[in-house]
């Protein structure tokens, strides 16, 4: 099933890329300080999208998977730290099999 899911995912991705790089395909000139690059519209706009997704996602995982990440591992290290000592035993807490 998720083969299907990925094979469907690229092969819409690889159609919009195809329909915006033929509908923009004027030449724009890209100026970024130091140098001038003249490439069609369509791949500008499809690399700005993608490097929106990348910065976006990048974001993410900063602001929000990593202190969750961190917090987890402290969380397992405290568990740790009472089963071993074997002072208090919480039921339902179990550390889960990775």
């Amino acid at each position: 099933m998720k083969k299907i899911g990925f094979i469907l995912m690229a092969l819409i991705a690889i159609v919009v890329g195809l329909l915006v790089g033929t509908l923009n395909s004027g030449l724009v000139q890209l100026d970024l300080l130091w140098f001038q690059l003249e490439l069609p519209l369509g791949l500008v706009i499809l690399l700005g999208f993608s490097l929106g997704v990348i910065t976006g996602l990048g974001m993410l995982y900063l602001a929000r998977v990593l202190p969750l990440q961190l917090q987890l591992r402290k969380a397992r290290a405290t568990l740790l730290k009472r089963d071993n000592s074997g002072n208090q035993d919480i039921p339902g807490l179990d550390l889960p099999d990775d």
